[in-house]
C-alpha cells in the first residue's frame, strides 16, 4: 500500500458506554482521595448533579389507589340514592343555605337543585345539615362570650365610689329582704286584697288635667319624690317645674340652646317655701315681684335638679336660680339622651351617643366613670331601688345590667328586635322591664336571668315604661300611637288605656303616692291622670 492511497475508516453501527453508575462510583472515590490529599481537581469541572436513586415507584400500588377511589365514589353514589330528600323546593333551598352553598345556580330548576343537594349530602354526610347548624350555634356562643365589654381606666376615685355605693347599698338590700319576708308571713287573702285595690284604681282612673306646657314638643316628664312637683323638658330648649295637680308653672330653668332630652328632680328634692308662697298667691290673686322672689332666704344652694340635651350638655339645678348651678362637660359634640339620678342622691348617670354611658360623682363633680360595653349609642339607664345595679339600653337592640360595687356586667338582655328606648326597675328588686321599637314590652327576672313574660303592648314604638314605685302592682308604658296604657303585674293584663294626646306620647310616669299619673306628648301639652272612685 503506497502512500497516495487513502485510508478508510469503518465506522461501528453501535457504541458501547460503560455504566455510569460505576464512573459515578469512581468519580467519587477520587474527589475522596483528592480531599483528603488536599489536592482539587485541575480541571475545575464539577459533575456532582447526577443523582443516584434507589426508590422505585410500585405500578401495583398506584393501580389500588385507582381502584379504591373508584370503589369509593362507587359507594358514594349508592348513599346517594338511598338518601331522602325533601321535594319541597323551599326546604331544598333553606338546606343548601344552612349548608353555605348557593341557593340557585344558573339554569338550575327544582329538580336539579333537589340532586345537587343529594350529591351534597352524600359527601358531607347526611347529618350535615344538623352538624352545621350545631357549629353556627356555637360559634354564636363563642362570639358573644368573646364579646368583650370595654373598661376605661377609671380615676383613683372610682374606687372609693364603688366602696361607698355597696356600703350604702347592703343595708338597703337587707331592709328591702326583711320587709319582703314579712309580707310573705301576711295571709295570702289580705296582700291578693291589696294588690287588687290598687290595680282597681288604677283602671278607674281618668284624666284630671290637660295643660299647653311649652311651643315645642314635650320630650320628658318626672315626678318629684313628695308628688308635689312636675318636671317637664322641650324640644325648644326650656325645662318647667309645674305644681302638683293645680298645673302651675312654678320655674322655667333656661340654659340649653337646643332639644332638651330629658330632666329629673334629685330623690332628696321636696317642693321650697317660696314655691308654696307662689301658689297660695296664684290661689289668692296676688302676684309676687321677680325682687321678691329673688331675696327669698329659703332658697336652697344644693343640687335638686338635672337636665341634658342633644347638644352634649348636662346642666344641674336648684330652687334659687332660673340658670344652671353648674355644668358636666365631656359629653359634647354627642347626643346626650337621659340623665337619672342614683338613689343616694350622690351620684348622677348620663347615656351618651358616643355608645358610653357615664357615672359622675356630685360632690365632687368628677366623672368617676365612663363605661362602654354597647354597639351603638346608650338611650336608657335606670337604676335599682338599693343602689347596686344599673340598667342600660341601646339602640343595638340589646341592654345591660351592671354591678356598681364591682363594675361587671352581671346580666345580658337579647330579645327586643329594635332599639330599647326605656328600662325600669321593680320596686321588688329582682325584676325589671324594657320597651323598644319593635312595639313591645319585656320583664325580665335577675334571678333567672332570663325574660318572664312579652306584651305586645302597642301599635308603635314604645317610648317610656315606669313601675308603681310604691309597690309595683302595675306599670304604665307611653307610645307613639297617642296612647299611654296600664298593666297589672304579675298577670301583665290591660288595666286601662289612656288616650287624649293628639299626638305621640313621649314620657309618662306615676307619682309616688299613687295619685297621679303624668304623660307629655309630641303636641305640646302634658296631663295629669287620677282615679276616679266617684
Amino acid at each position: 500500500m503506497s502512500d497516495d492511497e487513502e485510508v478508510v475508516i469503518k465506522k461501528s453501527k453501535q457504541v458501547h458506554y460503560g455504566s455510569l453508575e460505576e464512573q459515578e462510583k469512581a468519580r467519587l472515590a477520587a474527589l475522596a482521595a483528592a480531599a483528603r490529599e488536599g489536592v482539587e481537581e485541575s480541571d475545575g469541572k464539577d459533575l456532582g448533579d447526577i443523582q443516584i436513586s434507589s426508590e422505585y415507584m410500585d405500578l401495583e400500588d398506584e393501580m389500588s389507589k385507582d381502584k379504591k377511589a373508584l370503589l369509593e365514589e362507587f359507594e358514594r353514589r349508592r348513599k346517594a340514592r338511598q338518601l331522602n330528600v325533601s321535594t319541597d323546593d323551599d326546604e331544598v333551598r333553606r338546606s343548601l343555605r344552612q349548608l353555605g352553598e348557593p341557593v340557585c345556580l344558573f339554569g338550575e330548576g327544582p329538580a336539579e337543585r333537589r340532586v345537587r343537594l343529594r350529591d351534597l349530602l352524600s359527601y358531607l354526610g347526611e347529618d350535615a345539615i344538623h352538624k352545621k347548624l350545631e357549629e353556627e350555634e356555637a360559634r354564636i356562643e363563642r362570639d358573644r362570650c368573646r364579646e368583650g365589654t370595654w373598661y376605661h381606666e377609671g380615676p383613683p376615685e372610682l374606687r372609693d365610689a364603688r366602696l361607698w355605693i355597696a356600703r350604702y347599698s347592703l343595708p338597703r338590700a337587707k331592709q328591702r329582704l326583711t320587709k319582703a319576708r314579712e309580707e310573705l308571713k301576711l295571709p295570702g287573702s289580705i296582700r291578693a286584697a291589696a294588690k287588687q285595690e290598687s290595680q282597681r284604681k288604677a283602671s278607674a282612673i281618668s284624666i284630671y288635667c290637660s295643660q299647653i306646657g311649652d311651643t315645642r314638643p314635650i320630650s320628658f316628664c318626672r315626678f318629684s319624690n313628695d308628688s308635689q312637683m312636675l318636671i317637664t323638658s322641650s324640644w325648644s330648649g326650656l325645662c318647667k317645674v309645674w305644681a302638683v295637680p293645680e298645673c302651675e308653672a312654678l320655674a322655667t330653668l333656661h340654659g340649653h340652646t337646643c332639644n332638651v332630652s330629658s330632666a329629673t328632680f334629685h330623690p332628696a328634692a321636696a317642693m321650697p317655701q317660696h314655691f308654696r308662697d307662689k301658689i297660695k298667691d296664684a290661689k289668692e290673686g296676688k302676684t309676687g315681684t321677680p325682687e321678691a322672689m329673688e331675696t327669698n332666704e329659703d332658697k336652697s344652694e344644693v343640687c335638686t335638679m338635672a337636665s341634658c340635651a342633644y347638644d352634649g350638655s348636662v346642666h344641674l339645678w336648684n330652687f334659687s336660680s332660673d340658670r344652671p348651678m353648674a355644668s358636666l362637660g365631656g359629653h359634647a359634640p354627642a347626643r346626650v339622651a337621659r340623665v337619672e339620678f342614683h338613689p343616694s342622691g350622690r351620684f348622677l348617670a348620663t347615656t351618651v351617643f358616643d355608645h358610653s354611658w357615664r357615672l359622675w360623682d356630685l360632690e365632687t363633680a368628677t366623672e368617676v366613670l365612663h363605661q362602654e360595653g354597647h354597639a351603638k349609642p346608650v338611650y336608657s339607664i335606670a337604676f335599682q331601688g338599693d343602689g347596686s345595679l344599673a340598667v342600660t339600653g341601646g339602640m343595638d337592640a340589646f341592654g345591660r345590667v351592671w354591678d356598681l360595687r364591682t363594675g361587671r356586667c352581671v346580666m345580658f338582655l337579647e330579645g327586643h328586635v329594635g332599639p330599647l328606648l326605656a328600662v325600669d326597675c321593680a320596686p321588688a328588686g329582682h325584676q325589671l322591664a324594657t320597651t323598644a321599637a319593635d312595639h313591645q314590652t319585656k320583664i325580665w327576672d335577675l334571678r333567672r336571668r332570663a325574660p318572664i313574660y312579652t306584651i305586645p303592648s302597642h301599635t308603635h314604638l314604645v317610648s317610656d315604661v315606669r313601675y308603681q314605685r310604691s309597690h309595683g302592682h302595675f306599670l304604665v308604658t307611653s307610645s307613639y300611637d297617642k296612647t299611654a296604657k296600664l298593666w297589672s303585674n304579675p298577670a301583665w293584663h290591660p288595666l286601662r288605656t289612656l288616650s287624649g294626646h293628639d299626638n305621640k306620647v313621649m314620657s309618662a310616669d306615676i307619682s309616688l303616692d299613687n295619685k297621679y299619673i303624668a304623660t307629655c306628648s309630641y303636641d305640646r301639652t302634658f296631663k295629669l291622670w287620677v282615679p276616679d272612685l266617684a
